[in-house]
C-alpha cells in the first residue's frame, strides 16, 4: 500500500515539473526573427526563368494543331507577366507520357534545370506532364529539393508544385492520369483481340504487295520480284548481308523506296509469313503499359494464324525451308536441317539429336518416332506378366529406387535451360568416350546415349580431359534445349534430374534414362509459384544449400509418396530396363533413317539458279532502257 502511494506522489511531482516548464517566459525577453517572405508564383518583382512542356501522344495530323496551339498559348501566357523570360518550349510529339524513355524533350528540359538555368516549368496539365505516377511524382520532388528550388505549374488544375498544399492534389490526380492509361491500354487489346478473332488483321505496308479499298492484300508484281530474289538467293546459299549487297547494286528499292539495302531488311523479308498467302496476328506483345516494352509471344496471348487470306508471292514449302535455314543459321549452322529415326534394333523409334538445329518442335519428333512404330506390324506397349511354375512370385514387391540411397556411383544427367550435364559414372559406363550421341523416344519419355567417333556429323563432346582421366563437361545445347523441355511439359525455370542404367550386349552399350519421372531442383525464389501450380499436399521437399549461397528445393514426383518403387515385373520388363526389341535385335549402333517430314520439298538448286539468273537479267534489262 506505501509503494502504491509513492508512486503516485512520484507521478504527480513529475507532472508538476513539466507543468512549471511549459508556463512561459517574458516576452520582454524574446525577440523573433520574421522569415524571408515567400514570393508568390505571379509576383512580378522577381525575375523568372520560365520553360514550356508541351507533349502529344501521337504523330496524327490532327494533333498537330493541339500541339501548335498549346505553344502557341503559352508563349502569349508568359509574354503576359513582364518580368518572365520564356528559356525555350520543350515538346515531345508522338511520344506517350507513361514513360520517360524516348521523351528526349522532358528530359532534356529536367537537365537545364540541373544546370540551374530554369525557375518554373509551365505545362497544360498533369497528363501531359506524365502518365506516370512515379515518374510525376519523383521528377517533382527532385526539381522541388534544388537550391533554389524549382517549381512546376499545371494550368489546368491550378497546382503550383511548390505550394505547402500541392502534394495531395497531385498525387491523387498523377493516379488518376496514370489509370486513364491503364484504361486505355485495357480497351485497346480487347479491340485487337476481337478484331483478331474475326479474322480483321492488321496490315503494315508489305513489299510485294499493295492494299486494295478494303485492306486486302493484292500482289505488287514489280516489287514481287524483289520478293522471289531475295527468297531465291537464301536458299540457294547467299547469306543476308550477300543479298543486300546484290539488291543495292540493282538499285532494286524497298518498300520506302530506299534503294540501300542492309542484313536486318532482307531479314525481316524472309522472316514475314504474308509473302507465303498466311496471316500471323499476335507474334508480340507488350506486358506493361508504362514502359510499353515488347516481348515476343511464346503463347503468352492468344494468336490467330490464317491460312490463305490472300494470293502468295513464295509457296509455303520454299517458306518453310527459309525459317528452318534461318533458325540454324544462329547457331552458326548452314543447310536445312533433317531428323533420323533409328529404324530396328534396341533403340527403335529413337529420334537422333542434333544440338545445333532449332527448327523443329516437339510435335516433329513426335511425328518421326511414329512413323518408324506405326510402320511396324503387331507392335504394342502392353506387357503380360506370367509367373513360371516353380519360380518365386514377386507379385506385391517393388525394386527400390536408386534415388532413395546416398551413393555417388550414379548414372545420373540434369537438364537445364543452359546445358545438360551427366555424372563422371555415366561416362565410365560407357568406358569414357570423349564424344556421343544423344537420342530421345518421345513416346516412351526416353533419353540414350551411345558412343560415337569426334567425326560423327551430331556427336556432341560430353567429356574432356587425358586419357583414363576424362571428367564430364556440360553439353551446350542452347539450339535444341527448350524443344526437349517443350517435349516432356517441363517449366523452364527448373532443372530436372534423372538416374540411368547401362545396357550391354555383344560388346555394345547404350545408357538409358527414364525421363517420365524425374526429380525436380526448384530454385528458392520459385517455391511459391511451384506450389500455386502443383498439388503439393503428397509432395516431398528436402532442402539443398548450393554454392553461391543460393537455394535450391529438391522435389521429387508426387507418386513416389506412395510407392518405394516400381512393381518388381513391371520393372524387370520395361523398355528402359530391358532396351531391346520384340525381335531380339540389340545393334545399338543402327543408324538413322531421315524422316520424310522433316525436310519440305523445297525448289531445287537448278530451278532456284534458273529463276535467279531470270531475274537477274530481267533488272538488268529494265534498267539499261
Amino acid at each position: 500500500m506505501k509503494e502504491h502511494e509513492q508512486d503516485s506522489s512520484n507521478v504527480l511531482e513529475q507532472k508538476a515539473k513539466i507543468r512549471s516548464r511549459y508556463q512561459g517566459i517574458d516576452p520582454n525577453l524574446l525577440v523573433v526573427l520574421p522569415a524571408k517572405t515567400v514570393a508568390g508564383l505571379y509576383d512580378n518583382e522577381i525575375h523568372r526563368r520560365v520553360a514550356i512542356y508541351a507533349r502529344v501522344s501521337t504523330d496524327d495530323p490532327h494533333q498537330t494543331s493541339s500541339y501548335e496551339l498549346q505553344k502557341n498559348y503559352y508563349e502569349d501566357y508568359v509574354a503576359r507577366h513582364p518580368n518572365w523570360e520564356l528559356v525555350g518550349i520543350y515538346a515531345d510529339e508522338g511520344i506517350s507520357g507513361t514513360s520517360l524513355k524516348h521523351r528526349d524533350a522532358f528530359n532534356h528540359m529536367i537537365e537545364d534545370c540541373i544546370a540551374g538555368k530554369i525557375d518554373i516549368i509551365i505545362t497544360k496539365s498533369v497528363s501531359r506532364f506524365s502518365r506516370n505516377i512515379l515518374d510525376c511524382i519523383g521528377s517533382v520532388t527532385e526539381l522541388k529539393m534544388r537550391t533554389p528550388p524549382i517549381g512546376v505549374l499545371f494550368e489546368n488544375e491550378q497546382i503550383f508544385t511548390l505550394d505547402s498544399q500541392s502534394e495531395m492534389s497531385l498525387s491523387f490526380i498523377s493516379a488518376m492520369a496514370q489509370e486513364e492509361s491503364h484504361t486505355k491500354s485495357t480497351s485497346m487489346n480487347a479491340s485487337y483481340e476481337m478484331r483478331f478473332s474475326h479474322g480483321i488483321f492488321l496490315t503494315p505496308p508489305l513489299l510485294g504487295y499493295d492494299q486494295d479499298e478494303n485492306g486486302k492484300l493484292i500482289i505488287n508484281e514489280e516489287e514481287a520480284k524483289t520478293v522471289r530474289l531475295i527468297f531465291f538467293t537464301y536458299l540457294y546459299g547467299y547469306s543476308t548481308s550477300q543479298i543486300a549487297e546484290l539488291l543495292t547494286n540493282l538499285a532494286r528499292p524497298t518498300k520506302k523506296g530506299n534503294t540501300a539495302w542492309n542484313s536486318s531488311s532482307v531479314l525481316n523479308v524472309l522472316q514475314n509469313e504474308r509473302h507465303c498467302g498466311e496471316v500471323l496476328a499476335r507474334k508480340t506483345y507488350t506486358p506493361n503499359y508504362l514502359d510499353h516494352r515488347t516481348k515476343k509471344n511464346r503463347g503468352e496471348r492468344n494468336q490467330y494464324r490464317y491460312r490463305d487470306d490472300h494470293e502468295a508471292i513464295i509457296s509455303p514449302v520454299d517458306f518453310v525451308a527459309v525459317q528452318r535455314k534461318i533458325s540454324n543459321a544462329k547457331y552458326g549452322n548452314s543447310g536445312i536441317p533433317e531428323l533420323h529415326v533409328i529404324p530396328d534394333g534396341a533403340l527403335r523409334g529413337f529420334v537422333t539429336i542434333n544440338p545445333r538445329w532449332a527448327s523443329f518442335i516437339a510435335e516433329d519428333y513426335l511425328a518421326a518416332s511414329a512413323e518408324i512404330q506405326d510402320s511396324l506390324p503387331g507392335n504394342s506397349d502392353e506387357i503380360s506378366i506370367r509367373v513360371q511354375t516353380g519360380d518365386p512370385d514377386f507379385r506385391g514387391f517393388e525394386i527400390a529406387r536408386a534415388q532413395f540411397f546416398d551413393s555417388a556411383q550414379k548414372i545420373r544427367v540434369t537438364f537445364s535451360m543452359e546445358n545438360i550435364m551427366f555424372s563422371s559414372n555415366a561416362l565410365q559406363k560407357l568406358d569414357s568416350p570423349e564424344y556421343v550421341e544423344l537420342l530421345v523416344h518421345p513416346k516412351k519419355h526416353l533419353f540414350a546415349v551411345r558412343k560415337c567417333s569426334k567425326d560423327t556429323r551430331i556427336g556432341v563432346k560430353w567429356a574432356s580431359g587425358a586419357s583414363g582421366k576424362m571428367s564430364p563437361r556440360p553439353v551446350s545445347c542452347a539450339a535444341y534445349i527448350s524443344t526437349l523441355f517443350d517435349l516432356f511439359g517441363w517449366n523452364q525455370r527448373y532443372r530436372y534430374r534423372a538416374g540411368g542404367i547401362r545396357r550391354q550386349r555383344n560388346g555394345e552399350s547404350v545408357l538409358i534414362f527414364d525421363l517420365s519421372e524425374t526429380e525436380i531442383l526448384i530454385p528458392a525464389e520459385l517455391l511459391n509459384d511451384f506450389c500455386h501450380q502443383n498439388d503439393t499436399s503428397n509432395l516431398k521437399f528436402s532442402p539443398l544449400h548450393l554454392p553461391g549461397r543460393k537455394q535450391t528445393i529438391l522435389a521429387y514426383p508426387q507418386t513416389w509418396a506412395s510407392s518405394f518403387g516400381s512393381k518388381y515385373y513391371e520393372h524387370t520388363q520395361a523398355s528402359e530396363t530391358v532396351a531391346i526389341d520384340r525381335d531380339g535385335k540389340w545393334n545399338v549402333t543402327s543408324r538413322g533413317k531421315k524422316y520424310s517430314g522433316s525436310e519440305p520439298q523445297s525448289s531445287s538448286p537448278e530451278q532456284l539458279e534458273q529463276n535467279i539468273s531470270c531475274l537477274i537479267n530481267g533488272f538488268r534489262e529494265e534498267a539499261s532502257k
